[in-house]
């Protein structure tokens, strides 16, 4: 990344010509050597040119920065604090080392929200609003720190969306009385975070959140492996426990508490106890809990509670292995049946498509691409090819030129900036394109306008089946620039290579809509329909398609990012996901939030697995109710509402077989497992007190082959309907603020 010619910009902050968005550290004095202490330089690098942070600025998409470590050792004696919009970057080939000293004070190596001195408890940033942060490529190493100081912590990690950690290896004292933590996080409404080792320590991860997707990690030595406070749901897809005390320690009862965990292909080695909570269950809700495919070795307790009950046993001196299928504690249903049946036991195991699982049986996990094997030769640049991303010239034949001359041979690198299309552009398979601390590609003009008539922003591969090869898409925002109501933000056509499992995907790479400020769109909606139109459609999945989609976040905003005091704002897209391929297709850490008609939609779609997904409603809703102020358009399979004053779908399948959702998160509208969210009506949160903001949240038709677990909704009065007639009763399903069904399915 060092040798990159680095000539991005950010044209709307109050100096584009000389804001910097690529810092290294070293230009600002640091040194590396692991005897300087190079804190000061470190947070230099941050905090230069007036960028967002330090309590006086909530959020900022103007001043976007990547901070940039080469290969070394950096003393820090104090927190490194990430201001708004920050990607922190190490080399990738050889991942630098923090090296926390052994006087170092403060809550963590890395701050990504400080609270205040003499603030009451107030922050930096509101925990969740506290969106696009990501840290990657990085050792960080606290065991100079003395092992009962819970200084030794790694990186303070209270966020929202658009957020991820990447490729991080946490050193700690394995010492008895160690006190050392790789990630502590106690509120915010994330996220995405994999590929992380952590070695020793009282804990890997600290954990409360309301939702987040953890992919690929390993725990050696540590006391605890993931102690997890509260949540509304959390997946963990490939976990490996090796040599700790605890796998996942668990807090259950009460109304703050651990609602929903799910984990999926885990392995688990010489560990006494794989999963602790803090309360029995008694034999009724209080914590769901799914496992799915955990392999153990020499671990005797697979569940127990902190009284020393033993709920499911692991192995024995006799029988040293154990592989557990499928098992839950919750509340469970199948087919038309709205009774919940508590289940403390094993549960027939869903069905998976081969096309989905690695050559272990396990879902495919691929981490993002970053290309440290390649020369810097083998990437050319937008800007040195025609484009401006000024904001304000029209850059689409300039990329189009550039994608047709070098998709198939080079990876193309969209120096930070706004790049504005006024027409269709075509990314072609084999594409393969990494943005500059999300690089924005926006449609505008007269071409997205009709609703009746919607175009393509961005088409990735050519259309209907004749798209394949490796393409990959990282760190980048697809966008608009309002008004445009006939815009389909992303068709995905592109089909992974035979061969190539996730071999087409996207990766810390978002959707969104801009230009609809709350001046012109209020937050009442007070204001006329047409200047606030962001989109037609979000994101179109083709049916010949295939995608691996990790951290993707397709959000209409509710508030203005730029505006002191984020302003919230009423603006309109009409559909979130569209997702009509044949698969495979893996949703893993993505959310679709506030569009009108519907969040996630499936239609005659194959062989997914979607985990964890997030949604809201729009916060207006059901004023006007939908569609307004769109329609419905059969072209787009736009599902029917349910009957009454109706807001948004947050997912609906319609004709789609071997699907397999791990999690997912529903809510009328919050700030934010699968978790679905429904908290305000009209932008009021007074139905939370009765539960009751939306009447249906989750559709599937009876012909749907589907599997779900770990469902959490909020304030919606049916969690699960079946052809539009609730079925399942939240009132069933209280569990803390949520409300959770562990399992459902089809048939």
């Amino acid at each position: 990344m060092e040798k990159i010619k680095h000539q991005g910009g950010s044209p709307f902050n109050p100096d584009p010509v000389g804001y910097k968005v690529f810092r290294n550290v070293k230009d600002y004095g640091a040194v590396g050597d692991g005897v300087h202490d190079d804190t000061k330089a470190i947070n230099l690098a941050i905090t230069s040119q007036n960028r967002c942070g330090g309590g006086s600025c909530a959020s900022s998409t103007l001043s976007p920065a990547i901070v940039y470590f080469p290969q070394g050792t950096y003393l820090i004696s104090a927190p490194i604090i990430p201001y708004y919009y920050t990607q922190l970057i190490g080399d990738a080939k050889v991942p630098p080392i923090l090296l926390a000293a052994p006087t170092f004070d403060g809550m963590a190596v890395i701050d990504a929200n400080p609270y205040i001195p003499g603030g009451g408890g107030s922050q930096y940033f509101q925990a969740t609003n506290n969106f696009h942060r990501s840290i990657r490529n990085f050792v960080i190493d606290v065991r100079q720190v003395p092992p009962q100081k819970q200084q030794g912590t790694g990186i303070h990690w209270q966020v929202a969306q658009a957020t991820s950690l990447i490729n991080i290896v946490f050193e700690m004292s394995a010492a008895s009385n160690t006190a050392h933590q790789g990630i502590w996080m106690e509120n915010g409404s994330g996220g995405f975070m994999g590929d992380l080792v952590f070695n020793g320590g009282k804990y890997g991860i600290w954990g409360g959140n309301q939702q987040f997707t953890v992919r690929n990690i390993t725990v050696n030595n540590a006391q605890i492996g993931v102690y997890s406070l509260w949540n509304w749901g959390w997946t963990y897809q490939d976990v490996k426990f090796n040599n700790c005390q605890v796998g996942f320690d668990i807090s259950t009862g009460g109304l703050t508490t651990t609602g929903a965990q799910a984990v999926i292909d885990a392995v688990v080695n010489n560990t006494p106890i794989f999963i602790r909570t803090s309360q029995p269950s008694n034999g009724t809700l209080a914590g769901s809990l799914v496992i799915n495919n955990a392999e153990l070795t020499n671990v005797p307790v697979a569940v127990g509670v902190m009284n020393g009950t033993v709920v499911l046993p692991g192995t024995s001196p006799a029988v040293r292995t154990k592989t557990i299928a499928s098992w839950v504690q919750g509340n469970v249903y199948s087919g038309n049946n709205g009774q919940a049946v508590f289940t403390q036991g094993n549960v027939a195991a869903p069905n998976k498509a081969g096309s989905l699982l690695d050559p272990e049986g396990r879902i495919v996990s691929r981490g993002h691409p970053q290309y440290e094997d390649h020369d810097v030769d083998d990437f050319v640049s937008a800007r040195d090819h025609g484009a401006t991303g000024d904001g304000v010239t029209d850059d689409t034949a300039a990329l189009q030129a550039l994608f047709n001359e070098y998709s198939a041979c080079n990876i193309i690198f969209l120096d930070a900036g706004f790049y504005i299309v006024s027409s269709t552009l075509t990314i072609p398979a084999g594409t393969r394109l990494v943005g500059e601390a999300w690089s924005v590609l926006a449609g505008k003009g007269p071409a997205f306008q009709d609703q009746k008539n919607p175009q393509v922003v961005f088409r990735v591969g050519e259309k209907h089946g004749q798209a394949q090869g490796v393409t990959e898409i990282t760190d980048v925002v697809f966008t608009t620039v309002g008004p445009a109501a006939g815009a389909i933000v992303v068709e995905w056509n592109v089909r992974e290579p035979e061969g190539v499992q996730a071999g087409a995907g996207m990766w810390d790479t978002h959707i969104r809509g801009t230009n609809l400020e709350g001046s012109t769109c209020p937050q009442l909606g007070t204001g006329p329909y047409d200047p606030c139109y962001a989109a037609f459609l979000s994101l179109h999945i083709t049916p010949s398609a295939t995608g691996y989609f990790e951290g993707t976040w397709v959000w209409l905003a509710d508030h203005d990012l730029d505006y002191e005091g984020e302003g919230q704002i009423t603006a309109y897209a009409g559909r979130g996901i569209l997702s009509e391929s044949q698969g495979p297709v893996w949703m893993i850490g993505t959310a679709s939030e506030h569009h009108v008609i519907y969040q996630y939609n499936l239609v005659g779609a194959t062989n997914h697995y979607m985990g964890l997904i997030q949604t809201e409603s729009p916060y207006f809703q059901p004023k006007p109710a939908v569609p307004t102020p769109f329609s419905l358009n059969p072209d787009y399979h736009d599902p029917v509402p349910y009957e009454g004053n109706a807001s948004s779908w947050a997912l609906t399948v319609q004709d789609s077989h071997n699907i397999l959702i791990f999690g997912i998160f529903i809510a009328l509208s919050f700030r934010d497992m699968c978790g679905l969210y429904s908290f305000f009506v009209n932008y009021s949160q007074d139905c939370l007190n009765t539960r009751n903001c939306q009447s249906q949240i989750l559709n599937v038709d009876s012909s749907a082959d589907i599997s779900i677990y770990s469902l959490s909704t909020v304030a919606t009065t049916y969690q699960l309907s079946i052809d539009r007639i609730g079925l399942i009763d939240q009132k069933d399903n209280i569990n803390g603020f949520a409300s959770t069904v562990t399992a459902w399915t089809s048939g």
